[in-house]
């Protein structure tokens, strides 16, 4: 993954500029989480408020995420995983 990547969030009007970030290191060899198996458990989740899940998922797919088969929470938040497999949801904000 090259750069940072980040969802607007006009609501909390906090930017990168803000100082806020986060970013992801690659790893040779690393054996990625397969959620919801826990024989390779998540490291670490993150959720995301978005006004337009719609609109979101088409960011993170077009960013490199993948969305698992298994969705658990209807029209209220999806799972995704990120290009490493770290599953984090957004949520309907």
């Amino acid at each position: 993954m090259t750069g940072v990547r980040e969802l607007p969030c006009p609501r909390a009007g906090v930017t990168r500029e803000d100082g806020l970030a986060i970013s992801f290191q690659r790893v040779d060899d690393y054996q990625a989480p397969r959620w919801p198996d826990q024989a390779a458990p998540q490291q670490s989740r993150l959720d995301f408020a978005v006004d337009d899940l719609a609109e979101a998922e088409a960011l993170l797919l077009q960013w490199g995420a993948t969305k698992p088969e298994y969705q658990p929470g209807g029209d209220r938040w999806r799972v995704f995983a990120d290009p490493a497999g770290h599953p984090f949801c957004l949520i309907r904000g």
